[in-house]
């Protein structure tokens, strides 16, 4: 898979820092600097193409840059797809979850999922991990089976951890490493 016009957005990334932990902004992990419609394009079609959609009932993202991502797959895919929201709304069926991310804490909401759904947890980054793990057992203490988790950027080392700590394997498109300031992709 080529990722040509997502390699170039690498070098338009700035880096923040919150803390001891360096933080990238990028059009698909945070819609800013300017969102190009053709690294999204390449983004979704990896994503697609990345998929168990033979075994999927539903899409499943969290708020908020998660978004595009699964509307856009739901789109190509043609299954529906479901936000896990940072409100709460008081629905029957909704269950509310904790996240801790290595830069904050808050609680989700998930809607619309329920046992014996089939899901594909679709995200924009793989950090800390912290977002996984809080959807994922909320999605299986909802009697969801997680058919497949696919991510754009693996950002840090983790992904074997939580492969372990799951029972899952998580697919991404690229792994990046924050570098002088700068964020490049890791071979």
């Amino acid at each position: 898979m080529a990722l040509d016009a997502l390699r170039a957005s690498l070098a338009d990334a700035p880096i923040v820092r919150f803390g001891e932990y360096d933080y990238f902004v990028h059009p698909i992990t945070d819609g800013i600097p300017l969102g190009r419609p053709e690294v999204l394009d390449e983004v979704l079609d990896g994503l697609a193409r990345m998929g168990d959609w033979s075994r999927c009932d539903k899409i499943v993202t969290a708020e908020s840059m998660g978004f595009p991502l699964a509307a856009g797959l739901s789109l190509r895919v043609r299954r529906p797809y479901v936000f896990v929201r940072k409100r709460r709304y008081g629905l029957p069926g909704e269950i509310s979850l904790k996240q801790t991310t290595g830069y904050s804490k808050t609680d989700l909401f998930i809607n619309n999922v329920g046992k014996g759904d089939r899901v594909v947890f679709v995200d924009d980054v793989i950090s800390t991990g912290g977002t996984l793990r809080a959807i994922v057992t909320g999605l299986r203490a909802l009697g969801a089976e997680i058919v497949d988790v696919l991510i754009v950027f693996e950002k840090t080392l983790e992904k074997a951890r939580m492969e372990r700590e799951l029972g899952l394997r998580i697919k991404t498109l690229m792994a990046v490493d924050v570098v002088g300031g700068r964020l490049v992709e890791r071979s």
